[in-house]
């Protein structure tokens, strides 16, 4: 089982950046994906997660609006774009898989986790 995330570095305040979540090694149609990530000092939140191709949950009210998800089942990959970036949200951004949906944005029920990738919003 493994995911890999891509797409993490330095951008702008008020750019936008795309994180990619490869999976493989288990049925991807089975399980949900969520986007966690941990900032300097803080603990790791959950953001967003998707399901059964397009069912979105937002975890946290602030990237309502610059944060969409989406799937490509096809290809076994999530992605995450960020638009209007802030420097709040620089972070290591990690993704998840969690059967039975999105359910929680608990780490703990999640099964399986990438290495995480850095995004860093600064000028």
């Amino acid at each position: 089982v493994q995911l890999v995330e891509s797409g993490g570095g330095l951008v702008h305040p008020g750019g936008s950046q795309r994180l990619s979540c490869a999976a493989s090694g288990f049925i991807f149609d089975e399980y949900a994906i969520g986007w966690f990530r941990q900032a300097p000092g803080k603990e790791l939140e959950g953001v967003l997660c998707i399901s059964d191709g397009d069912l979105r949950t937002y975890y946290v009210d602030s990237v309502k609006g610059r944060f969409t998800i989406s799937s490509d089942n096809a290809k076994n990959t999530v992605y995450l774009q960020m638009n209007a970036l802030k420097p709040e949200d620089t972070a290591v951004y990690y993704c998840a898989a969690l059967t039975g949906g999105c359910y929680s944005d608990l780490a703990e029920d999640y099964d399986y986790w990438g290495q995480g990738t850095q995004v860093t919003v600064s000028s």
